[in-house]
C-alpha cells in the first residue's frame, strides 16, 4: 500500500493522516522523552498491576510491552493512527495482555463509563518529567 508521506512536514497532531504518514515514514519504535524504566516509580505508585489500564495515544512506543514485563495484566492501547495500531497488533499478537484499537481519544463513546481503573497518557507523563 502506497501513501503520500509529504504531509509529515506539517504538524497537525490531531489529524490521523499526519500520524499515519509519520509512522510509515519513520518505522520502528519511538518513545518521546522517557522510557518506562524512568516512569516506573510513578506508574507503580498509582497503578496496580491488576488494573485494567487504558493507554491513550500509544503510538509505537514500547511502554505497554515494558509494563507487561513488569507484571501488568490488561492494557488497552488506543491511537488515532490506524498504521500504528496495525503495526503494534502484529508486533504483539502473541501477548494477550496487550490489546490495540484505532480510536480518536476525543470520542471515547465506544467504552462504557468506568471501563478502566487507570488511564495513562504517556505524552503527559513525559512532559511532567522534562
Amino acid at each position: 500500500m502506497y501513501r503520500d508521506t509529504s504531509s509529515c512536514n506539517t504538524y497537525n497532531y490531531g489529524d490521523a493522516l499526519y500520524w499515519d504518514a509519520r509512522y510509515i515514514q519513520e518505522g520502528g519504535s519511538f518513545d518521546w522523552y522517557q522510557r518506562y524504566s524512568a516512569l516506573r516509580p510513578f506508574v507503580r505508585k498509582y497503578v496496580r498491576p491488576s488494573s485494567r489500564v487504558l493507554m491513550v495515544g500509544c503510538g509505537n512506543a514500547v511502554m505497554s510491552e515494558d509494563m507487561v514485563k513488569d507484571g501488568y495484566e490488561d492494557i488497552m492501547n488506543i491511537d488515532i493512527s490506524s498504521v500504528a495500531i496495525e503495526m503494534m497488533r502484529r508486533k504483539y499478537e502473541y501477548i494477550p495482555q496487550l490489546k490495540y484499537m484505532q480510536m480518536d481519544v476525543r470520542d471515547m463513546s465506544f467504552f462504557p463509563d468506568e471501563s478502566f481503573d487507570s488511564i495513562i497518557d504517556k505524552g503527559t507523563l513525559d512532559s511532567l518529567m522534562v
